[in-house]
């Protein structure tokens, strides 16, 4: 029987799109670079500053466009309760990430876990059980239909120019006010504010890979000036490029 609950640490090359599903509740980290997930038609960022905690038997779609390195905690289903939600993304706090540090002394084994291990681990999961409570803002849909999947997909390819949503929705085969309407309909967003998140995605996938300069990463998200893409990144997230960058370090 393996321990009621395990940490480990890998590293991963970019990848496609890959199923994921275990049969543990699972609180996944990245340490370093960024992590794409979609599930139940939404789709997340997961760089270093945030987690997610996954119920146990939950299929989820998993992206690496970056060099990646997660911090994994697995969880047995008769040691934790379930959690408050099957798929909830959010902010690492401090404390959350001294407890996913501690935790990784403990691997996979067959070797029951010691008293002063186990009390980390149930810490760690009143903590991001608490933290799943309050999911973070920032998150787009992933569609539902060929047509909007689509569509989505073309703005994502295009974030870094000027993106038309009538070529979008001529592109895609619709007339624009057919596509809005299957954009608030299967989205409950306009086309607009998808793109806006999308951006703020993107650049956060930026902060995460290196040290590029703010004003760089807006230009190449698609802003034309730095104050609007502080005004778009401090709305959706509530902090400034330069404070959520900050966040993913120690």
């Amino acid at each position: 029987m393996t321990r009621k609950a395990y940490s480990f640490v890998r590293t991963f090359a970019p990848e496609p799109d890959s199923d994921l599903c275990v049969d543990r509740h699972y609180l996944l980290c990245a340490s370093a670079g960024a992590l794409r997930l979609e599930a139940q038609g939404q789709a997340w960022l997961l760089p270093p500053a945030r987690a997610a905690l996954i119920e146990a038997g939950r299929p989820i779609r998993v992206s690496i466009p970056q060099p990646v390195t997660t911090a994994s905690v697995l969880f047995d289903t008769a040691f934790v309760p379930a959690p408050p939600a099957p798929l909830a993304v959010f902010d690492l706090t401090p404390l959350a990430r001294a407890l996913v540090t501690e935790c990784g002394g403990w691997n996979e084994s067959v070797e029951p876990l010691t008293v002063y291990a186990e009390t980390l681990f149930s810490a760690l999961a009143a903590v991001a059980w608490r933290l799943a409570e309050q999911p973070g803002p920032v998150v787009v849909p992933a569609g539902r239909s060929p047509e909007l999947r689509h569509a989505l997909r073309l703005t994502r390819e295009r974030l870094g120019e000027e993106v038309r949503f009538e070529d979008i929705a001529h592109q895609v085969g619709l007339a624009p006010r057919s596509l809005a309407r299957r954009f608030e309909a299967e989205t409950g967003m306009t086309w607009r504010t998808v793109l806006r998140r999308m951006r703020v995605l993107r650049a956060i996938e930026e902060l995460a890979a290196g040290d590029a300069p703010v004003t760089t990463i807006a230009f190449t998200t698609g802003y034309t000036s730095l104050s609007a893409f502080n005004a778009a990144f401090r709305d959706l997230t509530g902090r400034t490029p330069t404070q959520y960058r900050a966040s993913f370090r120690p």
